[in-house]
């Protein structure tokens, strides 16, 4: 490889690099373990990849990163405190918060997506104010419509000697969805490791089948590739290593359901469309694309996704603060995908998944590693606040260069 394509990687994966060099440096001060930071990383990971792996589809169709899923994770809110007032527990009750998370978080992505119509080439920031105001509607109905107009019977939702929702709802109370789905099936990690191995397995043996050009060499390959990361994850000191690692398997299953169903939809004609629009939507306009429709589509198949995402994050946790769970979610899922490698035209599984090990690695290491060195953990957390924007404005000011070289070079 010669020194030109070195530069160009290194430049088109500077967050990156970055971040893997702040948690290495944060690993070696924080004093942890490698144990106990696997574990705290795969607890993390469990309740934040869903709703990073919603933003792919927006930036493929050239809408960059959508911080207005807020909203869906409004939808998912609205919809966890009306299985709580009806008593729905456990899957049960899950289930049909997902349900009801789908309309209300398509009318808010179609919305979105009409706004966004109106504002092209400024979604982002669009997104961000859409999101504030959104805020505003949702504080109005938790604090007056609901318990007021929209009667609450159940007293452990309300707030004590007023109207309005309690400022946190406990999903661990009787009736409530805590660990609904993460307590389905649940292995240590070696075992885990099998049963994704043999699955994945089972896939790459289907798609062989079905391919109608053939390369045994390659499904040779990978199924060895996985025998021997099946292999390595039995061994004694992997075990230990991974010994406090207990994995969610239901919903490590949906995320990887949301990694498959990224590649085959934009294998589709609609996934064609999304990319030609999130090129060039004048000339795929001029190819007889409904640009603004496929742009609308876009954004409510984020809406829904991130919906589901924070129903995912709400029952991992067993409960969230009424009034600001949602707030953050777009910023640092935005982060999250930028820091692995992702930019605001360009995002893939891979990218979203690296981003969500190495954010959340230093959410983990930057306290601990800020205590230790400077004798202050409030250092570590304003550092890591710190990166979470300065990630975004990075991935901003890149954009913007990479967008003005283009454009001299087409001079």
């Amino acid at each position: 490889m010669d020194k030109n394509k070195l530069r160009e990687l290194a430049r088109n994966n500077i967050v990156t690099i970055m971040f893997i060099i702040l948690c290495v440096v944060c690993m070696t001060f924080s004093g942890y373990s490698g144990s106990y930071v696997l574990y705290e990383l795969f607890g993390r990971l469990s309740r934040n990849m869903f709703i990073v792996l919603s933003l792919i589809i927006p930036i493929v169709a050239g809408m960059g990163i959508n911080f207005a899923i807020t909203t869906g994770a409004q939808a998912a809110q609205i919809s966890c405190l009306l299985v709580l007032e009806w008593g729905i527990s456990g899957i049960a009750g899950f289930a049909l918060a997902a349900l009801m998370t789908i309309p209300l978080s398509t009318l808010f992505g179609w919305l979105i997506g009409k706004l966004y119509n109106k504002m092209k080439g400024q979604e982002m920031i669009g997104g961000l104010v859409i999101g504030y105001f959104a805020n505003g509607l949702y504080q109005l109905l938790f604090l007056f419509i609901f318990d007021n107009i929209i009667p609450i019977k159940n007293p452990n939702l309300t707030i004590k000697g007023s109207t309005g929702i309690a400022n946190t709802m406990d999903l661990s109370r009787e009736g409530g969805i805590a660990q609904a789905l993460d307590k389905l099936w649940r292995l240590p990690f070696h075992q885990a490791v099998l049963v994704f191995a043999a699955v994945i397995a089972v896939i790459l043996v289907v798609g062989y089948m079905k391919s109608h050009k053939k390369n045994g060499k390659k499904l040779g390959i990978q199924i060895a590739a996985l025998a021997v990361v099946a292999v390595i994850a039995q061994l004694g000191p992997v075990k230990a290593l991974f010994s406090m690692v207990n994995i969610p398997m239901v919903t490590f299953g949906l995320v990887a359901l949301l990694c498959l169903f990224n590649v085959v939809i934009m294998r589709t004609k609609l996934g064609q469309q999304f990319r030609a629009v999130g090129q060039n939507g004048t000339v795929a306009n001029a190819s007889g694309i409904n640009v603004n429709h496929v742009r609308i589509i876009a954004i409510i198949f984020s809406t829904v996704l991130a919906g589901w995402g924070q129903l995912i994050f709400v029952q991992n946790m067993g409960a969230f603060q009424t009034y600001g769970a949602h707030g953050q979610v777009g910023l640092y899922a935005g982060a999250a995908i930028l820091v692995g490698g992702a930019s605001v035209v360009r995002a893939t599984n891979a990218q979203a998944l690296i981003g969500c090990v190495l954010f959340h690695l230093m959410f983990i290491l930057a306290p601990a590693a800020g205590k230790n060195l400077f004798g202050d953990a409030a250092i570590g957390e304003y550092f890591r606040v710190f990166l979470c924007y300065g990630v975004i404005a990075v991935a901003l000011v890149m954009h913007a260069w990479s967008e003005n070289v283009r454009k001299k070079k087409e001079k």
